[in-house]
């Protein structure tokens, strides 16, 4: 029976092997030292350590992921998402020693995480991008500051290979931007690996759409709609939702066009995600970046398609799928994905580490999802991010949909941590969400009454 290394922990960990024993393959856990007693390891066919808490020494550690393959003499490797997803080396040198690599080719991976390079291709297929500099190494202050300048104010600071919101700052003033940059490269340093950043255009009020795609050997491509992802804090998604509210058909499709464009220019396989911003005044919409990987928020788009994206992965990678349609695929009823963090919103979403002494989950069924990589008893480490779980739900409309969240993010209850329950509950009553009146700084401009939970809500929420 063959075997799948999951090089990752937590949630998505437990996703992969639940795809690998559904098509029959072995799955094989990696975990740090403090993540030996975490669900994804026990209900892993085999398990191996790989370094200590730090990511750095475990996680992101290359060689010994590697050896780990090697050692349970793995056939495939799933990187899930963050760490070492998108890391060109890492997939050439699994690939290299006769591991099959369970994402795009490497060659696809380090082109679309050159910043420049990728904004060249898109723009070569006539997709409108975000005015932004080139990539930026420790030492160009200069050039830095001039580039700033070119684009002007306000501006995000963003990790050249990371993604997921991780390595982002806004800069509201020039004289903040030399130490804003300093702490980017810092903690893209620390978590993917690479100090290099860029600059890009804020704009502000803006939405934040991406559609999933996927590529086949033989060429293909399709797009697998959309998710609206624009209620977010601290720059990471919180909520997410398909499809996406208020936006005309005509500007969903032209999305839809350009991503299967970029997907077609690239030459890509398997399962990836272009992430667009989209003006609400005048429904223009610019690429951002194409993330070469599963998503946090895939099972979205899986609760409205029935279709099993994780599945598709691997077997796109072991050359046993075929081709899928655009015609074939449908959608049906709403999804909405809530992220359940260990943090406290009334102190600037600061995480919650500590020992989950009661944790208490709805209970799943056809309109209830949960994805989760904690149990009751389990420590939340300041090492990794402190996201708990994530609870997806169904309805036939939006408001179904919304209803259901509310009354399975009540029944939460969790001792020994703060959660952003209260908070994710105030967001999807309150009036502006309600009537899909949401963009990337929403919570940004409600935090006292999200927080308190109070104030501007809907009469029926």
């Amino acid at each position: 029976m063959s075997r799948v290394l999951v090089a990752n922990r937590g949630e998505i960990a437990r996703r992969i092997i639940k795809a690998c024993h559904g098509l029959g393959y072995q799955a094989v856990a990696v975990h740090s030292e403090v993540d030996a007693q975490l669900a994804h390891v026990k209900e892993a066919d085999h398990s191996i350590e790989i370094g200590p808490a730090p990511a750095k020494e475990s996680y992101l550690n290359i060689q010994a992921i590697l050896d780990a393959a090697i050692k349970m003499d793995c056939e495939f490797l799933h990187p899930g998402y963050g760490f070492l997803s998108e890391n060109a080396e890492f997939a050439e040198e699994v690939i290299k020693a006769g591991i099959r690599w369970i994402g795009p080719r490497p060659e696809t991976i380090k082109t679309m995480g050159d910043k420049n390079r990728a904004r060249s291709i898109v723009a070569a297929v006539g997709v409108p991008i975000v005015p932004g500099s080139k990539s930026l190494e420790p030492g160009m202050a200069a050039r830095t500051l001039a580039a700033a300048k070119d684009i002007g104010l306000p501006l995000l600071v963003k990790a050249a290979a990371g993604g997921g919101g991780i390595g982002m700052r806004r800069v509201d003033s020039i004289n903040d931007l030399e130490k804003i940059v300093e702490a980017t490269q810092v903690m893209a340093e620390n978590v993917f690996g690479d100090r290099a950043v860029f600059l890009e255009k804020f704009i502000p009020k803006s939405r934040h759409v991406e559609v999933q795609i996927f590529g086949f050997e033989d060429g293909s491509c399709i797009h697998i709609f959309e998710r609206e992802c624009s209620l977010q804090r601290r720059f990471q998604k919180v909520i997410e939702e398909s499809p996406a509210p208020d936006i005309p058909p005509e500007a969903l499709a032209q999305m839809f066009e350009a991503a299967v464009a970029i997907c077609r220019e690239t030459k890509y396989v398997g399962a990836g995600t272009v992430e667009f911003i989209l003006d609400p005044s005048t429904n223009e919409f610019f690429f951002l970046e194409l993330n070469t990987r599963i998503q946090v928020e895939h099972p979205v788009t899986e609760m409205i398609t029935g279709l099993d994206l994780v599945g598709m992965q691997i077997q796109c990678a072991a050359g046993t799928s075929h081709a899928i349609t655009q015609s074939s695929v449908s959608r049906s009823g709403v999804a909405i994905e809530c992220r359940l963090y260990a943090e406290s919103p009334d102190k600037m979403f600061m995480p919650s580490p500590g020992v989950l002494e009661r944790f208490v989950l709805p209970d799943e069924n056809a309109s209830v999802r949960i994805d989760s990589g904690y149990q009751q008893g389990d420590t939340l480490t300041h090492f990794y991010d402190p996201m708990i779980a994530k609870l997806i739900f169904f309805g036939k409309t939006r408001e179904e949909a919304r209803h259901t969240a509310i009354d399975a993010l009540s029944k939460i209850e969790v001792d020994g941590v703060r959660t952003n329950r209260d908070f994710l509950i105030s967001c999807l009553r309150h009036r502006d969400y309600v009537e899909g009146k949401i963009h990337t700084t929403f919570v940004q401009e409600n935090i006292e009454c999200l927080i308190k939970g109070n104030d501007i809500q809907s009469a029926n929420s």
